[in-house]
């Protein structure tokens, strides 16, 4: 078998998922209102990154983010995940925002300069499954709904953690699945999507 094989279709399911949020005209809006973040959490932010919040949930909440850590959060879309995150490790820390979108990654970082933390934060274009970071370069991985989006869950884990420093901690938001997915549904483009 060559290094060529793609066994998972991974090369497929990366461009269905390319092609679905590049077709987005715009973002989640209400659900981040509504159901994942705070009034005082959504408050210092820009109106469009609260727009193109398309996560699943609120993993900033959660991570314990400390004053001077170096934060990547992988799927960053839209911004707000990164954005919450440098209000949070304040001017001594950073915010690394990965997604596979150069559109969303412009977006984002211009989102975060409205938000008046542009210098904390960088956007790279990059896959989950290959971070483009140095080894232990980060305290923290955050992530909000995209690692479901990948047929190779287990690579983008040792990603993560790969990135990690000793005693670094990960913090995901996401969609799982318990039972066998019906084959229609396994081969459903906009369930891979979405």
């Amino acid at each position: 078998m060559s290094a060529d094989t793609d066994l998972l279709h991974q090369r497929d399911v990366t461009e269905l998922v390319k092609t679905a949020y590049s077709n987005l005209d715009h973002g989640g809006g209400f659900l981040a209102i509504e159901h994942m973040y705070s009034v005082t959490e959504l408050e210092p932010l820009p109106p469009a990154a609260v727009n193109w919040a398309l996560g699943v949930g609120n993993p900033v909440r959660h991570a314990g983010l400390q004053p001077g850590e170096t934060v990547l959060d992988v799927g960053s879309g839209g911004g707000i995940d990164s954005i919450l995150a440098a209000h949070q490790v304040g001017p001594a820390g950073s915010v690394v925002g990965l997604d596979i979108l150069p559109a969303m990654t412009a977006r984002a970082a211009e989102q975060a300069r409205a938000a008046g933390v542009g210098d904390q934060c960088r956007f790279v274009v990059g896959q989950m499954e290959a971070v483009p970071l140095p080894d232990a370069s980060v305290d923290v991985v955050i992530s909000n709904g995209v690692i479901n989006l990948s047929p190779r869950k287990s690579r983008v884990l040792a990603e993560l953690f790969r990135t990690l420093r000793p005693g670094g901690r990960l913090c995901i938001s996401d969609l799982v699945v318990d039972t066998e997915l019906p084959p229609e549904v396994l081969t459903n483009v906009a369930a891979w999507a979405g």
